[in-house]
């Protein structure tokens, strides 16, 4: 699974990468987890506003900090549809 952070650097980008690892962490799921804060490839997956969320190639939020449980959630699912 890949998993992309989008955003500049903020505090709530930053949160929000603490939590998707936190959520991997409690789910027991491997991810390569990347940083992207360059505002040309974040504005290629249609985001006006950070922190988002992009999994395997997906947008899944954007604009806010989703909790860990909605974060483990969609995890859970994008996993589900892999097997």
């Amino acid at each position: 699974m890949k998993i992309e952070v989008l955003g500049p650097g903020c505090a709530n980008c930053q949160k929000l990468e603490r939590e998707v690892f936190n959520a991997l962490s409690e789910l027991n799921l491997d991810a390569d987890v990347v940083k992207v804060t360059d505002l040309k490839k974040i504005f290629t997956y249609g985001i006006l506003m950070t922190p988002g969320l992009v999994v395997n190639g997906k947008v899944i939020c954007s604009g806010r900090v989703p909790g860990r449980g909605e974060i483990k959630e969609w995890l859970k699912k994008e996993q589900e549809s892999k097997i």
